[in-house]
């Protein structure tokens, strides 16, 4: 079919984004004020945002009924906008075909098209500059890294004052500020979510498995590759700084290794999931900690079945099982599997955030180490405060890992077993 086009409607067809555009790289529908475009690096953040402003200046659909006049350009800095937002490979320019590509004029910092619309760049280092011009619509890039994030996006609002809807999109990757909260927590902010891998095919060929097989699953990698927006409580017992810093890409060989449980105290839909953790002891006196076998809406058999299943794959030791709630049936359970595993009950005589305490103690003196990215289990630890969970569930899976670590490293009443070297 491409081979009996003429080269004017290959081009055509080329800068039809409407055929390329992924659900995420479309406009919502609804009556929002601001498009919150959240992605990975290279998930088409860039490219999205910059054939919306194609579509407002051109009055295309499904962007506008009517060509837009005024347009803002706001970037981290004077060079982003010229260097990514219009010079860009997915920039203002490239997107455009010959015949509909606005005049860039760089030292007036102005787009300017045929119909008269006109884009102006603005950087967020200067917000003053955004007190006087007025916009219809506005294009923020990059708006979690601005140095004056507030200052120039509130002068951006009180710019916005054309036309009879005037919007705004705001491409970029996550970061917990402020802003970005309120933007989230706004009822007239829609929002788009994209990871890099779902933009793969326009991306250099090993780079995903180059860079997501060395980030996938880490606190960075989640934030600049899944473009998931991640954050600690203050209080909680953990920070995902710490146990970054600690990650470990392989184990060490180990001296124990052991198997915890943390069974729910019932079955079926809406029960408390089985905290399944494995963690060793290494020739160093370091714990690390080799798998999360977690499982949710389990029967006992299930977790029971599982629980082995991790024993043997790791040549542990033993399995831990905390007995408060299932009592005897617990290590029934796991016996009627395989009586041949050595099963060491444990009760719980103090409440969670004491039990925890020490073992968080562990992680900020750098003696305990993922083994790989752990990323469910490192939600539960970072958002781990006096109150528990702030979605109120039970901490099944730290449960889990706080038996097995204490298990390893510490004594009864707390104390290290292996002191710091």
């Amino acid at each position: 079919m491409l081979a009996s086009l003429e080269r004017s409607e290959i081009e055509r067809l080329a800068h039809d984004f409407a055929l390329f555009a992924r659900p995420d790289q479309t406009p919502p529908a609804g009556n929002w004020t601001t498009w919150l475009v959240m992605g990975g690096r290279g998930a088409g953040k860039t490219r999205t945002g910059a054939e919306w402003v194609r579509g407002m200046a051109l009055g295309l659909s499904p962007y506008a009924c009517e060509p837009v006049g005024r347009i803002a350009l706001v970037g981290e800095t004077q060079g982003d906008v010229r260097d990514v937002m219009v010079e860009g490979v997915s920039g203002l320019l490239s997107v455009h075909p010959a015949g509909q590509r606005p005049q860039w004029q760089p030292s007036r910092r102005r787009l300017e098209w045929a119909n008269g619309a006109v884009a102006q760049g603005f950087s967020a280092e200067d917000p003053e500059a955004l007190r006087g011009p007025q916009f219809a619509a506005a294009w923020c890039d990059e708006l979690a890294k601005w140095r004056n994030a507030e200052e120039t996006w509130d002068m951006l609002q009180f710019g916005l004052r054309l036309g009879e809807r005037p919007r705004q999109v705001a491409t970029t990757t996550p970061r917990p500020i402020a802003l970005m909260k309120r933007l989230l927590a706004d009822p007239l902010t829609a929002v788009s979510r994209a990871a890099t891998r779902d933009n793969a095919t326009n991306l250099a060929p090993g780079f995903l498995e180059a860079i997501v097989g060395r980030y996938a699953g880490t606190r960075l990698g989640r934030q600049e590759l899944d473009g998931e927006l991640i954050e600690d409580r203050v209080d909680a017992l953990w920070r995902r700084e710490a146990i970054e810093e600690a990650r470990a890409t392989a184990a060490p060989r180990m001296g124990r290794i052991v198997v915890a449980i943390d069974p729910p105290a019932s079955s079926g839909k809406g029960a408390d999931a089985c905290g399944l953790v494995v963690a060793g002891l290494g020739a160093d006196g370091h714990a690390y900690v080799l798998a999360d076998g977690t499982m949710e809406e389990v029967r006992p058999v299930r977790w029971g079945r599982a629980a082995i299943a991790l024993y043997h794959r790791h040549a542990a030791d033993c399995l831990i099982a905390e007995v408060n709630q299932g009592g005897e049936m617990v290590t029934a359970v796991l016996s009627g599997i395989d009586a041949s595993v050595p099963v060491k009950p444990v009760r719980a005589t103090r409440g969670k955030w004491l039990r925890a305490e020490p073992v968080a103690a562990l992680y900020e003196q750098g003696r305990v180490h993922h083994v790989g990215a752990f990323s469910k289990l490192e939600d539960e630890m970072c958002d781990f405060g006096l109150d528990g969970l702030s979605s109120g569930r039970s901490p099944d899976r730290l449960d889990a890992l706080v038996w097995a670590l204490t298990a390893l490293m510490l004594s009864e009443s707390g104390e290290p077993k292996v002191r710091a070297m």
